[in-house]
């Protein structure tokens, strides 16, 4: 069974992707956690419903498309911090780095507190007479809490099968097996393959066939190109993205897209000008980072400085504006296995050049500043000497006040929120400034700065500039012509007076709700039943917490009907039942008249003793020496145990704390002395903001600048800290500067589309991930690539499925599976044989119908039963006690009936095995023959497509359906070694290596 449901992304323009996948046995497997750049909550409602019961998550890209939603889940949501989540190690690294930058970019991604929230759990909201437009923020994760929700998630490498462990909650796998593939679209982007039973399921959203600079393509063919790999072929139901179905592939590659590139920005540095180019924080903006710094680099060389092309290049400064992008880059260092051979090849190249001059100089010499690029500095792909790394808004508003020739990458692409944002409204009244696009942005009316200007620049109102690039080439600049374009800053105001006793009355019910429900087993029930003995709840906390993947296995029924009922304003007597008596205070008595079952009995929550295979866990805490137990965390505990808010290894709520005064500051005199010092875990270094030495007087000037700037202190998470409420303000801008489009979205096109779909040939279809005329492209141009009309009727609705958002298709293989018992006589006379790594074997028997009791009679003991018991019948001890025979119970319920594999008889055996032909198993690939003959000492060489020679005397060929054909005899002029060779018999030696590879099946 496979039941599939787009949870977002859908018949849609929005790139935020979620998607869930139900197998057999109600395993449910969440694919990605995207957001769109609104961070609307209620978008997450659908995936909140079926957090209960995943079994594990899988993350495809490094994208706020499919990673945004991640933290948040973690924080806010219960249970969702329990689901074992598995991912490439790029996509864990910087994920992290990209969370980081979206919620110290923009308050947005805090999100609001539902209006309804506040209605059923406040009293002052209800009461007084507050503007429905308040929106309260909810405490977003800090860095520390992003890079703790990563550091769980499991990696994984690419083509490496996996097992994964599932969640507390969820029922066994049995044998579900995840695989990681290259997707070409981001560095360690996925293609997910799901092996469970008979179900091959491939998942394959936003993947790029094209190779790039930095990425290689997806890993759909195999080494020779011609053939999809048999691991991703001919699945059981494949699910596609139809995003970009409709473009078509720019004339020229990627080098025409590099150059077209160049040329824009070359064109507005000649005016003067500043270029933003919008992207994103992680992943294609290593693409882009990695055309520039070559471009610079190939510029400043010493034999090109005389050329007047590349002075306006010369002359420009080039910045990447991102939050946390230092520690990106140093991600991106380690990780160059994952990136295209021409990156590792340009790795060890330059590495190479710089060892073999290091002995040709001197400590005291220094290099000349006309050799730096010509390979005597280090300069690998990522070793950036000209693209200067910007982390800080004061250091962004510094560069922006500087005049002269500047170009700037800044995240986000959508231009709602981050760095990219504020470079526009201060460059939009410049006509000699450009943007360029970097994506296609929706149609649909989805808002956002970055879809306006992507309608200004398909309508082309207001007129282009066509200007030359260096190969002739038109470039198309569309003016703007002064038009308004609204900007939105998102603002955070602490809360006082009424507004912060809301949203206290808020975190008091949630914080009771929580501890209803529980959200990781034994630990949440310890902390809802506070009657239970303090030492032993202890114990069993930290041992739980100790093993996350075997969390809630203590789930109860009540637990559950609290957790949907989770809006009210609290659970109930009734909801609760006799549990009543452990998760609320002060109750102690329960009326059980009329009660039953376990409504009658006292609730008992036995602990479970922990192990492992060297023996019982132990709480370190039960061994602490006197004088040990009398100080934790600072706090005097020598006449009592701490409580629950001090207990060592337990977090604290920031309101509950009370190290902060009335504005939610913290308070200097703090007690807990030990968490005072707090590191910024993006403070490194000056040298990530200016890479490489000054060129000259004015960079040094600049480099001082970046590097005061870094010292500034950085108030976005000391604000984030604070109970805030979200204040937006709108200011409209004059737009004068130009528009331009050059596409790095590194996304499959209609070609790729078009190509690859028919060869992977896969039973059923699923199209998700794209607008509605995408979807309804794509499904028409498949359905003519296998000769099938377009309209609903055709056999074609039963392979193609393209979902809307929330609806669920079953996608199951076609298949009709029978249980049959084999008899052991049939058993005993299997003949196994290896393939692969998978046994085969031929069956040929009787088929009767037979009872499950049969052959396990309980009526008539067994030969060795019987003499047993005779030979105490024989002793008076046993006569004497012998017990007189009881009446035999019919039973009325009728057995059940079984198909029974037996042997043949002797009369069938004969006339079976005259009709019965023999049959070869398994795939036999000519380059592995090739190899095995080469190594038993005969020549073997390709002649022709498909044809294999050996010796000069046998020929092998293998036909498209995988017929293999071996020829003997007649083929050239053996020498004298052939001719021995051929004594021993050249044919018999190929058809039995032939053989070998193969798995034999006799038919009798």
């Amino acid at each position: 069974m496979f039941n599939f449901t787009p949870l977002l992304g859908a018949h849609s323009s929005s790139e935020a992707s979620q998607s869930l996948l139900e197998l057999e046995g109600g395993i449910k497997v969440l694919i990605d956690v995207g957001w769109d750049s609104d961070f609307d909550l209620a978008k997450l409602k659908k995936l909140e419903r079926h957090v209960p019961s995943l079994s594990i998550i899988l993350l495809t890209h490094a994208t706020s498309a499919h990673i945004a939603a991640y933290a948040h889940c973690c924080k806010h949501i219960p249970q969702f911090l329990h689901i074992p989540t598995y991912a490439t190690t790029p996509v864990i690294s910087l994920g992290r780095t990209l969370l980081q930058d979206i919620y110290s970019s923009t308050p947005l991604a805090s999100t609001v507190v539902p209006r309804e929230s506040l209605l059923n759990t406040s009293y002052s909201y209800q009461s007084s007479g507050f503007d429905t437009s308040l929106k309260i923020l909810l405490q977003p994760p800090t860095s520390e809490e992003i890079a703790q929700y990563l550091a769980r998630i499991h990696p994984l490498k690419y083509s490496q099968a996996h097992q994964p462990l599932p969640s507390p909650f969820s029922p066994p796998l049995n044998g579900l097996t995840i695989t990681a593939y290259n997707a070409g679209h981001t560095l360690g982007g996925t293609i997910w393959h799901l092996q469970h039973g008979m179900e091959s399921i491939v998942y394959a959203v936003d993947w790029n066939q094209v190779r790039e600079n930095v990425l290689g393509g997806a890993a759909w063919l195999g080494g020779s190109g011609a053939e999809v790999i048999e691991q991703l072929r001919k699945p059981t139901a494949m699910v596609c993205s139809t995003r970009c179905a409709e473009k078509s592939p720019l004339a020229g590659g990627r080098k025409k897209r590099d150059d077209l590139l160049i040329d824009m920005i070359r064109s507005a540095a000649t005016k003067g000008g500043t270029v933003l180019i919008p992207t994103d924080s992680s992943s294609r903006v290593l693409e882009l980072a990695y055309v520039l710094e070559h471009a610079w680099r190939r510029a400043w060389r010493k034999d090109n400085r005389e050329n007047d092309n590349d002075a306006a290049l010369r002359n420009a400064k080039l910045y990447l504006a991102t939050r946390n992008v230092g520690a990106t880059m140093t991600y991106v260092k380690s990780m160059l296995e994952w990136m295209d051979e021409n990156v590792v090849r340009e790795f060890e190249n330059e590495s190479s050049n710089v060892s073999s001059q290091q002995h040709k100089r001197t400590n005291s010499k220094q290099i000349p500043d006309d050799d730096r690029s010509n390979g005597a500095k280090p300069s690998g792909p990522f070793d950036l000497q000209y693209l200067r790394l910007v982390e800080r808004k004061s250091r962004v508003e510094k560069l922006l006040a500087t005049k002269g020739p500047q170009i700037i990458l800044a995240s986000d692409s959508s231009l709602d929120w981050g760095f990219s944002k504020e470079v526009l409204q201060n460059i939009a009244s410049d006509p000699s400034n450009l943007i360029i696009l970097t994506k296609e942005y929706g149609n649909d009316g989805a808002g956002g700065i970055g879809a306006t200007l992507w309608n200004w620049y398909q309508e082309r109102r207001d007129g282009i500039a066509m200007e030359k690039g260096l190969d002739g080439q038109n470039l198309d600049q569309v003016h703007t012509g002064g038009r308004e374009l609204s900007f939105q800053t998102a603002q955070r105001t602490p809360l006082e007076g009424k507004e912060l006793l809301m949203y206290q009355q808020y975190l008091a019910t949630q914080r009771r709700l929580q501890n209803t429900v529980p959200s990781g087993g034994a630990q949440s029930l310890e902390t809802a039943a506070d009657a239970l003995d303090e030492s032993s709840s202890t114990s069993s906390s930290s041992s739980e917490d100790s093993d996350p993947e075997r969390q809630g296995k203590a789930l109860n029924t009540s637990a559950v009907v609290a957790h949907f009922n989770r809006n009210k304003l609290g659970a109930t007597k009734e909801i609760l039942g006799v549990n009543v008596l452990l998760r609320q205070r002060g109750t102690y008595d329960y009326d059980v008249r009329g009660k039953k079952g376990r409504e009658q009995m006292f609730p008992f929550l036995s602990k479970r003793r922990r192990a492992d295979d060297f023996g019982d866990l132990i709480n370190p805490d039960d061994y602490l020496r006197a004088e040990e137990r009398d100080d934790v965390d600072g706090q005097h505990v020598k006449d009592g145990e701490p409580g629950k808010e001090a207990r060592l290894g337990q977090k604290r709520k920031w309101q509950d704390s009370g190290l902060q005064n009335g504005t939610g500051r913290r308070l200097s005199n703090g007690s807990n002395k030990r968490r005072q010092v707090v590191r910024d875990p993006r403070s490194r270094p000056a040298t990530h903001e200016t890479n490489g030495d000054a060129r000259d007087d004015a960079q040094k000037s600049s480099d001082e600048e970046s590097l005061s700037s870094d010292s500034e202190p950085d108030t976005d998470q000391q604000e984030a800290a604070v109970p805030s409420r979200l204040d937006i303000s709108v200011q409209s801008v004059p737009t004068h500067l130009r528009l331009a489009f050059v596409d790095f979205s590194g996304i499959h096109d209609q070609r790729s589309l078009s190509m690859l779909l028919p060869i992977i040939q896969p039973k059923k279809l699923i199209l998700v991930g794209g607008s509605s005329s995408e979807t309804s492209s794509l499904a028409d141009d498949y359905r003519q690539k296998l000769g099938l009309q377009s309209t609903p009727n055709t056999t074609a609705s039963s392979f193609l499925y393209t979902p809307a958002v929330g609806e669920t298709v079953n996608a199951s293989v076609d298949t009709n599976a029978w249980t049959v018992k084999l008899s052991e006589a049939l058993v005993r006379r299997f003949n196994w044989q290896d393939v692969k790594g998978m046994g085969v074997v031929t069956l040929v028997g009787h088929l009767a119908a037979t009872t499950i009791d049969d052959g396990i009679s309980q009526t008539e003991p067994s030969a060795k039963k019987r003499q047993k018991l005779l030979k105490r019948d024989s002793s008076g001890d046993a006569a004497s006690f012998s017990p007189p025979p009881s009446p035999t119970l019919k039973m009325t319920k009728p057995q059940e009936v079984t198909p029974l594999l037996d042997v043949l008889p002797t009369s069938m055996a004969a006339a079976t095995r005259s009709v019965a032909q023999p049959l070869h198993v398994g795939d036999l690939r000519l380059a592995d023959l090739r190899k095995i003959l080469q190594s038993a000492g005969h020549t073997a060489e390709f002649r022709g497509e498909g044809t294999l020679l050996i010796d000069g005397l046998v020929a092998v060929r293998k036909s498209g359906t995988g017929r293999i054909e071996v020829e003997g005899g007649g083929l050239g002029f053996p020498d004298a070694r052939t001719v021995t060779r051929m004594r021993e018999g050249t044919f018999l030696a190929v058809r039995r290596r032939i053989y070998e590879g193969l798995a034999v099946i006799a038919g009798g």
